[in-house]
């Protein structure tokens, strides 16, 4: 059987180039064009595509059929929609959602290991569902689990093991029940399907299979069927035809082109035939040496010994910027983001694997007024209604501790029915009562009470004393939060009924003088609605669960849904991860966070399977990811400027360098070359340059009027009055005083005090001779006395 193979090298921007191939072949007849089947591996590089196409033609066009296979590890396109992005009408049952899934397996857990704390519950399913994917994407069956400990290791790997048949033995149960399928499953078979139809009845339009490496094994059978249609072609990303024999042969599972290899060998293809794609012939740029030198497998090394076909053209274009701390490194790639702005029509994208270094370019890109969304998202926990919602649980779950409680009142989200000005002065009125100083006692009955303590002592001393409308105030706060608080200290609970409550309490707090809930509103809120009505729906036939392990539910429900852009915000930077910068190309690329750890990323230790049980079932080693993460690396370095980053410290702990950084160093000095001298240090101190010579400021010297100045001063006064004339002004002029600390813990004065109101109890309630229960008497006054 003749099989249809084509590469485009590293050094082409990939969508570009099919985009050119596909209207060289078929934009002469708009008919044919649309009668093309195109499969990408990733939604983001489909919608690359549809961008590319017309813009290449140079006006509307109709579009090829382009479909998303879903690549490995792509949490944006594993899910239940697979197999309609490819096409399919698959008779296979509706898949589970993520969040119905995690909740039923932490149910399996809290039987499995009752009393298990509910956040360690939620994480367990966590893993149990990373396993479960992990296991049909590679087509493991879980009989493989059945006698994988031999009899000479450890008893807690029987023990795992035991606790593993939850997934082979009860979870499958569930799911039949339930009439549903787990994503993973569902789209393996789509792939199937479709692979097996495809032989059968082979389409009479063409198919283009593009961009994928076949890490899956139904991807990589799919590929196969492509490249084996009379109409079919695999075309192939960043496949070397320049690497010796010698260097193929020992690649192992950490280098870029080990994918290509075990792809080509299930086509039964030879490297040295895979032709170019038309449209990305050229001339093996100098780029393409280095990094080929960079990438050789460790067997053949010894061939660093002559570099000299590593011309000094191999970095032209290439930076590199060693940063002394992650700040540094944030303002190094935004100044190399923004100066590419500088050239009409030139683009420029970060790329790292680290979430927070994004989040820190996107802050400093806002000095210059440039919007730019992380493609990755953020997590809805990190979004403004998400903190809102987390607030509201952990408030009541902790009786009102005053920290929590100013934190969830003083929220933006937060109205309580009227306007939010309001709302505020009402809690910073509050929190002056009675939330500084020692901590009320709990829940909103102490509230009221230490409310009523502090408007009882202002008049005492003769002080304007909290406003009565406060007590109204917190009783609409009390009234709205009683069902919730109810149900969060309840031994068991309807997770449907807890999470109602949640909801409605969010609402009542969060509605404005328009009556519509704040916390609803925009994308975000949209996104938590959303979530709270796929909790509603995943509750359903659930048992019951303690209220205290709603929190740990919430939370794990908040940072497992990302909220996404829709749409970059502009039009020529980008914030991209190395799963979304797949296949994708800009002018300038800022390689940011290339420390060990984070690109590579550190290969995540398995609760549940050792490297060798892994193995045995089939299942991918660490060794691969780092071979995927390469992969994407050295495509990214054929971009034609490529700016390095790193900070050398990260949270005040030195970081390694990447591996791929260590081995560049080796090569240029090899070769005799060197990167040219970066700027952007610089240029970076540049950017907030001191208006002179430092000016030290003498200290403040207060003169106020005489009308304006105290007569008379205590003897300990007149000391700090020469110490810090300010302190004297500011007490006895401006009248100010210092407030005590929120939830401060009591002063011995406090004690003291405490410890006398209890005496005075105990004598006023038993006077006369001791009784026999004198002792305990005063051990209940004592008590109460403190609490």
């Amino acid at each position: 059987m003749t099989v249809r193979v084509a590469a485009v090298p590293a050094s082409r921007p990939f969508v570009d180039m099919l985009a050119r191939g596909l209207l060289a072949e078929h934009g002469g007849d708009p008919a044919a064009l649309a009668r093309v089947r195109v499969l990408l591996p990733t939604r983001r590089a489909v919608r690359a595509l549809r961008e590319a196409l017309p813009r290449l033609r140079g006006g509307a066009m109709l579009l090829p059929d382009i479909r998303a296979l879903g690549d490995l590890d792509d949490d944006e396109d594993l899910g239940p929609g697979d197999e309609e992005d490819l096409g399919l009408d698959s008779p296979a049952p509706p898949a589970i959602g993520a969040l119905e899934r995690r909740l039923l397996l932490a149910e399996l857990v809290r039987a499995k290991q009752p009393g298990a704390p509910g956040a360690q519950a939620m994480a367990l399913a966590a893993e149990l569902a990373r396993l479960l994917d992990e296991m049909q994407t590679a087509r493991v069956d879980f009989a493989a689990l059945d006698g994988l400990v031999p009899d000479d290791l450890a008893e807690h790997w029987r023990e795992t093991l035991e606790f593993l048949a939850i997934i082979a033995d009860a979870w499958p149960k569930i799911l039949a029940e339930r009439g549903l399928i787990d994503p993973a499953a569902r789209r393996v078979r789509a792939l199937e399907a479709l692979a097996e139809d495809w032989r059968r009845a082979p389409p009479d339009s063409p198919v283009v299979a593009a961009g994928s490496t076949g890490s899956q094994p139904a991807v990589a059978e799919l590929l196969a069927a492509v490249a084996g249609l009379p109409r079919g072609l695999v075309l192939l990303p960043g496949l070397d035809r320049g690497i010796d024999d010698a260097s193929w042969e020992a690649l192992d599972e950490t280098h870029p082109q080990f994918g290509l290899k075990a792809l080509l060998a299930r086509l039964g293809v030879d490297r040295r035939r895979v032709p170019a794609w038309p449209e990305a012939e050229e001339e093996a740029p100098p780029r393409a040496a280095l990094v080929r030198e960079l990438m050789r497998p460790g067997a053949t090394v010894e061939k660093w010994r002559d570099l000299g076909h590593v011309g000094a053209e191999a970095v032209a274009g290439l930076e590199a910027a060693a940063c002394p701390d992650a700040r540094t490194e944030a303002e190094t790639a935004a100044l190399a983001m923004r100066r590419a702005l500088e050239q009409p029509g030139r683009t420029a994208a970060l790329v790292t694997a680290d979430r927070g270094l994004a989040r820190r370019v996107r802050a400093e890109l806002g000095r210059w007024g440039l919007e730019v969304d992380d493609s990755a998202g953020r997590p809805l926990a990190d979004t403004e209604p998400g903190v809102f919602l987390r607030l509201v649980v952990d408030a009541l779950a902790r009786d009102l501790a005053p920290v929590l409680l100013l934190a969830l009142l003083k929220h933006p989200l937060s109205r309580g029915g009227g306007a939010r000005a309001d709302f505020l002065r009402r809690a910073r009125r509050l929190e002056r009562a009675c939330l500084r100083g020692p901590r009320p006692a709990p829940g909103f009955a102490g509230l009221k009470a230490a409310l009523a303590a502090a408007r009882k002592a202002a008049l005492d001393e003769k002080r304007t004393p909290p406003e009565e409308d406060l007590f109204d105030w917190l009783d609409r706060l009390a009234a709205a939060a009683e069902p919730l608080a109810r149900a969060l200290a309840e031994p068991s609970v309807a997770l449907a009924d807890i999470a109602a409550a949640h909801r409605a309490f969010a609402e009542s707090l969060s509605t404005g003088e328009d009556g519509a809930p704040a916390v609803w509103t925009h994308d975000a809120g949209i996104a938590c609605r959303k979530l709270f009505d796929d909790l509603a729906r995943a509750a359903a036939g659930l048992r019951p669960i303690p209220g205290a392990d709603y929190a740990a539910v919430l939370d794990d429900a908040l940072k497992g849904a990302a909220l996404r852009p829709v749409r970059d915000r502009h039009p020529r930077l980008f914030v991209w991860g190395p799963l979304e910068a797949r296949l994708l190309r800009a002018d300038l690329v800022v390689l940011g966070g290339l420390d060990e750890g984070s690109w590579p990323g550190e290969a995540a230790a398995d609760p549940w399977l050792g490297r060798h049980m892994r193995a045995r079932i089939g299942l991918e080693l660490p060794e691969r990811f780092v071979g995927l993460a390469a992969h994407d690396f050295a495509q990214l370095l054929h971009a034609p400027r490529v700016l390095l980053t790193r900070a050398a410290m990260a949270d005040g702990t030195p970081t390694v360098k990447a591996r791929w950084l260590t081995r560049l160093d080796a090569v240029l000095q090899g070769a005799g070359l060197a990167l040219d001298t970066s700027p952007w240090p610089a240029w970076r101190a540049a950017l907030d340059p001191m208006n002179g010579p430092p000016r030290p400021v003498p200290p403040p010297a207060p003169r106020p009027p005489a009308a304006a100045r105290p007569r008379k001063l205590s003897v300990t006064r007149i000391e700090a009055w020469r110490r810090d004339p300010y302190e004297i002004y500011a007490r006895h002029i401006l009248e100010l005083c210092k407030l005590d600390p929120v939830d401060d813990d009591p002063t011995q004065a406090q004690y003291g005090s405490a410890v006398h109101d209890a005496l005075a109890r105990f004598v006023a309630a038993t006077p006369g001779p001791l009784p026999a229960d004198a002792r305990a008497r005063l051990l209940a006054e004592g008590r109460a006395a403190l609490a």
